[in-house]
């Protein structure tokens, strides 16, 4: 599959070096245990677990989607309405898949153009519509309850902007992905007839990437979804076939998260060294935020990019407070590589020593480096390669983590699956926004608030 993973560091100063060993002989059972729990509960269907599954969607199911990326490259623009793993998957696939600066490219170069539509912020909804409004609009929602006040707002929202600027009702032009069965987008596909895609019951939204979620308007835009789906099927056949936690990175990998939780370490740092994969930075901090944070335990994830990052963090990594876990995610190759001149000028010859070089080979440099300086500081890292950004290896890397995270979950002993405190927060947007039956929750809210505002400076 083109990865390798080093654990040389994955200790640190090595002053628990002996600790680490028998925790990792502690760790092998419930490990396998854990493995074992994955494959039964996912051949079952058991809520949650649909994740496991989705790298063997059937043909069929292909097929649906990629009959409606084909309908969708038929418009000058898609607006996607959608929250957190309705989102967040979307961006870091377009990202890494498609060319930089892809909005900006002439229509014979890309397909339509792409706004993402999460934050309920107006300037940014009346910014994408502009933008996108110039020509036909293809408006999605996301939504798998139909009831994320955030989706369901601008989604209300933009409907009305197509519906006035286009003079007609605008359901031809709308598809939602939501549950298959229930919620308020699943009765508006039935009542109007628009398009629709299902999310698999048993899949949460920060497991949802590989499903119509992400694949559909990757596909769309000019990914190709099966070749996503596998790269993701060859890292699941690979693990499910890697042995006990001395061959097993995700095992080894997640063995060595829940190590540095009890060992006082409350951060972890994913930190790769590609502009392609800076938002798979921010997928995986939601991914293991929602899912590891719980009954007080977890580690906080922290998003980074080298080498911008060498430059504003790198100081408080090494001398700061040994309180993180790193991961850096280097890149083997790139197609296009950036060569440096030589050096003509005499006031620039002090850097004639980067003339031949390329900027990919300097920042692998940067990221060695990086890494060398961690271990110097005596800190805990793993060093993850991949021998490029396609298809198969985001498709690969995307699955390996979703494996990860549920099997340091299940040796946290917490579920992974579920998010009781993203839901307490909805329940007191929806009371204070005068949702019916959620009064008391605006009350609680407001009670809780003025906690805040009883002590208040105003300048």
């Amino acid at each position: 599959m083109g990865f390798s993973f080093s654990f040389g560091a994955a200790v640190g100063s090595g002053a628990h070096s002996r600790y680490y060993e028998q925790c990792l002989e502690r760790f092998e059972e419930p490990l396998n245990e854990a493995s074992i729990w994955l494959e039964e509960s996912a051949k079952m269907k058991t809520s949650g677990f649909g994740w496991y599954n989705l790298p063997e969607q059937s043909d069929e199911e292909m097929e649906e989607i990629l009959e409606v990326a084909r309908w969708l490259k038929g418009y000058d623009a898609i607006i996607h309405v959608g929250i957190g793993g309705s989102s967040l998957g979307n961006l870091m696939l377009h990202q890494s898949l498609l060319p930089m600066y892809y909005n900006e490219l002439p229509p014979s170069e890309r397909g339509p153009r792409f706004y993402l539509a999460d934050n309920p912020d107006p300037d940014k909804a009346f910014s994408i519509w502009e933008r996108a409004s110039t020509g036909r609009v293809a408006l999605i929602g996301v939504s798998k309850s139909g009831a994320t006040a955030e989706t369901m707002s601008q989604f209300l929202w933009f409907k009305s902007m197509m519906e006035r600027r286009f003079a007609c009702d605008a359901t031809d032009d709308i598809l939602v992905i939501t549950d298959p069965k229930e919620g308020v987008f699943r009765a508006f596909a039935e009542t109007t007839g628009c398009r629709s895609l299902a999310i698999p019951p048993s899949v949460g939204g920060r497991y949802s990437v590989l499903s119509p979620c992400g694949l559909v308007t990757a596909e769309a835009l000019g990914a190709d979804a099966k070749c996503l789906l596998r790269g993701a099927r060859e890292m699941k056949e690979y693990l499910s076939s890697a042995g006990g936690i001395g061959t097993n990175p995700a095992r080894r990998l997640a063995a060595i998260h829940r190590f540095h939780e009890r060992a006082g370490r409350p951060m972890a740092v994913m930190m790769p060294y590609a502009n392609r994969l800076e938002l798979f930075a921010e997928w995986f901090a939601q991914l293991w935020g929602e899912s590891i944070g719980k009954n007080g335990l977890g580690t906080t994830p922290v998003r980074a990019l080298g080498a911008i990052d060498q430059h504003s963090q790198v100081q408080l990594y090494t001398a700061g407070p040994d309180d993180k876990f790193y991961t850096i995610l280097h890149v083997r190759s790139r197609p296009d590589e950036v060569l440096l001149p030589d050096v003509c000028d005499a006031s620039l010859q002090p850097l004639s020593y980067l003339s031949g070089h390329g900027l990919g080979v300097m920042l692998g440099y940067e990221a060695r480096s990086t890494a060398a300086a961690l271990v110097k500081a005596g800190r805990p890292m793993v060093w993850i390669e991949m021998n490029g950004i396609s298809e198969r290896t985001v498709g690969a890397l995307v699955f390996f983590y979703e494996y990860v995270t549920a099997l340091t979950g299940r040796l946290m002993k917490i579920d992974p699956f579920d998010q009781p405190g993203v839901e307490q927060g909805k329940r007191y947007t929806y009371g204070m926004m005068g949702r019916a039956s959620f009064s008391e929750d605006a009350k609680e809210a407001e009670a809780f608030f003025s906690r805040i505002v009883c002590d208040r400076l105003e300048a």
